[in-house]
């Protein structure tokens, strides 16, 4: 006789699925919280880079222009 019900590996199986479950539910909020951060990052250097381009910018303008007469 079996000693074991035919509903036992169905449980197995259940209480397997939710242990996944609860690992990929960890593991994205983990990648949230990544692509939060690399949002900021990359926001942060957009406008890092805009105020760069503006000084360059600002710096060319006081070049004297080589095709005007001194």
């Amino acid at each position: 006789m079996a000693s074991g019900s035919p509903i036992d590996p169905l449980v197995e199986r259940v209480e397997r699925l939710l242990v996944r479950y609860e690992e990929l539910q960890r593991t994205n909020a983990l990648l949230s919280q990544q692509v939060e951060l690399l949002t900021q990052e990359r926001d942060s250097l957009k406008s890092r880079l805009s105020a760069a381009r503006a000084r360059v910018d600002a710096l060319l303008e006081r070049l004297p222009d080589l095709n005007t007469p001194a």
